[in-house]
């Protein structure tokens, strides 16, 4: 078991029917992979923010998030505007990066207001799991 996962999100699961769902599927994924989840603390928003309120919001969590991100890794960020992939798509991108050089994959999950640009620039692949906003 070579490959280490990581998923880093803004914001903290609140409700124990998600608690449990994420803990069963870290346990699934057990066998395969050694998983870590890692929340960072999401920013207050104010119900009529400008533009750029939002703009501080996703460099503060940018910010957080950067902090927790290790050079090494393969980042993924999900992204509205990112690859749409397959199960098998996906499962052959995490085996391709198994196998040639890097051991610790990073899926990072933005805020409500999404991601700076600061951690999008440090994306090796931006990942779109539907375009629905």
């Amino acid at each position: 078991m070579g490959l280490k996962v990581t998923v880093l999100t803004v914001g903290k699961v609140k409700d124990k029917y998600l608690q449990l769902g994420i803990e069963e599927f870290a346990k699934r994924l057990s066998r395969f992979c050694k998983l870590e989840l890692i929340e960072v603390k999401d920013e207050p928003m104010a119900q009529n923010a400008s533009e750029k309120d939002l703009d501080n919001i996703r460099e503060k969590e940018g910010l957080l998030l950067m902090s927790k991100l290790p050079d090494s890794a393969y980042v993924v960020i999900m992204d509205i505007d990112g690859k749409q992939l397959s199960s098998v798509q996906m499962a052959a991108k995490m085996k391709e990066v198994a196998t040639y050089g890097k051991s610790h994959l990073v899926f990072v999950i933005g805020g409500s207001v999404g991601l700076s640009q600061q951690i999008k620039d440090k994306a090796d692949l931006r990942m779109s799991f539907s375009k629905m906003r």
